[in-house]
């Protein structure tokens, strides 16, 4: 599959959102924020701009986004390694937690008791959110410890589901309803009230771990793997069936639905700051839920 570039000044990319307007937004890990893209010119601006660092986003039903702070991992120990310049890259760090961002750009923390480095989260279609908690990056200047899962509601608010993971990431939920996690080399199925697990692919080829993911609306699962730089494509048997291949400079991150009819993948990258576009997929992705703004 081919790839058109949409803008190469989107370092240290995360958290791609299609949004209703047609235009894309997705998250800044380093300095923390929200970034509105226009994907036919790649024109780029600041939405909101936070202390630590903006790990994944999804739709609010009010124009907002939710957001998983992971506090900030501090990326210009790695600037070289990355070819990025560290002046851009600044170190903000800030707590993490789960937060809101208003459509007019306030944001408030949603929960933060217990996390340690939310990021990645998922809505269901009542309004639950389930995210991943994996131990502290090494550049967070924090390390240790082992990844949690959570579920938050406004009316329970948040609970954890399970814990004990290596390093949990991307989550998404399937055509079915079922919550897919990336954990260490492989993508976990969990079960959102018990917390019970199974593998579906205990180890992805190649030699990067999965990051982030999303379905279609059969079953197809799109699958950034940074240190492969590429998207791999598995179809509902976990078997892979194509591949976009991003240059061996290219550390994708995460992907998302879009266009019209959602037959466009967008891809956000730690480096070199790009964010891709490749059109005319066969199958729309799965829709998401937006969460329910109070």
């Amino acid at each position: 599959m081919r790839y058109e570039v949409v803008t190469n000044a989107a370092p240290l990319g995360e958290g791609p959102v299609w949004c209703p307007d047609g235009t894309l937004v997705i998250s800044r890990i380093s300095p923390g924020g929200l970034l509105r893209i226009d994907p036919a010119s790649g024109k780029t601006e600041e939405l909101v701009s936070f202390l630590g660092g903006g790990n994944s986003a999804q739709l609010a039903s009010d124009g907002g986004f939710l957001v998983c702070n992971n506090g900030c991992i501090d990326f210009t120990a790695f600037a070289d390694a990355l070819g990025l310049d560290p002046s851009k890259i600044p170190y903000t760090p800030g707590p993490p937690g789960l937060q809101r961002v208003f459509p007019d750009g306030e944001v408030i923390t949603l929960a933060h008791e217990g996390l340690q480095a939310p990021n990645d989260l998922i809505v269901a279609a009542d309004g639950t959110v389930f995210f991943t908690d994996p131990p502290p990056h090494g550049g967070t200047r924090s390390e240790g410890g082992q990844g949690r899962f959570w579920r938050y509601d406004l009316s329970s608010g948040l609970r954890k589901l399970a814990e004990g993971f290596d390093y949990d990431n991307g989550v998404a939920l399937s055509p079915d309803g079922r919550l897919l996690i990336v954990e260490g080399r492989g993508l976990l199925w969990i079960d959102g009230e018990t917390g019970a697990t199974d593998w579906w692919i205990e180890t992805l080829p190649g030699e990067s771990p999965g990051d982030g993911f999303a379905f279609d609306v059969d079953g197809r699962l799109y699958c950034a793997c940074p240190m492969d730089h590429c998207i791999r494509v598995f179809d509902p048997n976990g078997q892979e069936v194509d591949r976009v291949e991003l240059g061996d400079e290219a550390y994708p991150t995460n992907v998302c639905f879009g266009g019209e009819d959602r037959r466009t993948i967008f891809t956000t990258e730690l480096a070199p700051g790009r964010v891709c576009a490749v059109e005319g997929l066969p199958t729309p992705g799965l829709p998401l839920h937006p969460w329910p703004a109070p």
